[in-house]
């Protein structure tokens, strides 16, 4: 099996420092995607959860077609929601990128590690 890392060093976290993980890993057909954030240029962006989780859904769909795969071909998504007063506003940009290709999915409340309101991450496979 080969294992090909996506965007190592690529990610910077705040002060623009580089992340010490790959945006992605792909082996076999299989594509996990790190957990992504509503951030732009190392920081933080957009006001309220509808908003942050665009900004979230896109950055990670933007590592699956880098990547050579498609939302066609994501088989589970994880979300993580600060607060779970979200979940509804949420669901509705979500169905809004997946509504013709629902994944398996997970959501749950959770603190996150940097100041935002949601983070993704995602399982895909398309065959080799």
């Amino acid at each position: 099996m080969t294992i090909k890392r996506h965007g190592v060093g690529a990610s910077k976290g705040s002060g623009q420092k580089s992340l010490p993980f790959a945006k992605a890993t792909e082996a076999d057909g299989w594509l996990y995607v790190s957990g992504q954030t509503p951030m732009r240029d190392g920081e933080v962006t957009g006001h309220g959860i509808t908003e942050q989780a665009n900004i979230a859904i896109e950055n990670m769909l933007q590592i699956v077609r880098d990547a050579g795969y498609g939302v066609e071909d994501i088989v589970r998504v994880g979300v993580w929601l600060d607060d779970a007063r979200d979940f509804w506003s949420f669901n509705g940009v979500f169905e809004k990128y997946f509504g013709d290709h629902p994944p398996a999915r997970a959501a749950v409340q959770s603190s996150m590690v940097v100041d935002c309101k949601v983070e993704v991450d995602c399982i895909a496979y398309k065959k080799k």
